[in-house]
């Protein structure tokens, strides 16, 4: 009998929630195996198998159509996924994983407060010093059609592997546009939000794959949506 996929992430706040969320409507999902088996159960309802990614895989397996249906940040799906919303549906906002993607600025940049001021500091820069100013991240179409759409350009993207938050200190770039939650880190690391500066307001979101085969599970389905009230 097939099976509706379901990718939820392996480990941490984000797993822990979403067996919360699921518990509330009555299923419950488990892992059986260890912390580096990623096995895991469902109970509660027929026709459902989980699968245990990382949360930045899950919008890749919707895309191949691997698996049917998964949860992970509004943000990773928005920004893997060119055309999201024909690879995927957005079924539900769940409520918990909530951060914004923002663009910073050092706070010693005293006269860039907004997008425009970053367009007029961008060609300032690269007058000054040949070279566009660089801004750090690791959503690059998110950011990129942000900025397009604002009308800011003579800029860079550069790529972050690690603490964005800490390229401008350590002089790999001059601004980021990163996720943030409290702003702590930002503050800590002198950094401020441009008062225009947010790209997307992210969180856990429930997601259904439009590339995978649905054919055979459309009972289960209508079942799976049912007891999830959507």
């Amino acid at each position: 009998m097939s099976t509706i996929k379901l990718g939820v992430p392996s480990k941490g706040r984000l797993m822990e929630k979403t067996f919360d969320w699921f518990a509330d409507r009555g299923i419950t999902l488990k892992r059986t195996g260890s912390e580096r088996e990623y096995a895991g159960a469902v109970d509660g309802i027929d026709g459902v198998e989980l699968v245990l990614l990382s949360a930045g895989e899950i919008p890749r397996e919707l895309a191949a159509g691997r698996i049917h249906m998964g949860v992970t940040g509004s943000d990773l799906v928005r920004d893997k996924l060119a055309d999201w919303d024909a690879v995927v549906d957005d079924l539900a906002p769940m409520g918990f994983g909530h951060a914004d993607l923002i663009i910073a600025v050092p706070t010693c940049w005293a006269d860039v407060d907004t997008l425009e001021d970053l367009d007029a500091a961008a060609h300032a820069f690269r007058a000054a010093h040949g070279f566009r100013l660089r801004i750090a991240t690791k959503y690059h179409r998110l950011v990129r059609e942000f900025l397009t759409r604002e009308g800011v350009a003579d800029y860079q993207l550069v790529d972050s592997q690690g603490a964005t938050e800490g390229t401008v200190k350590n002089l790999t770039a001059e601004a980021i546009a990163d996720i943030t939650s409290s702003g702590e880190t930002l503050r800590a690391n002198h950094l401020k939000i441009l008062s225009d500066g947010l790209i997307h307001q992210s969180q856990a979101t429930l997601f259904a794959s439009k590339m995978a085969d649905w054919s055979g599970l459309e009972a289960a389905r209508a079942d799976l949506m049912a007891r999830l009230k959507l």
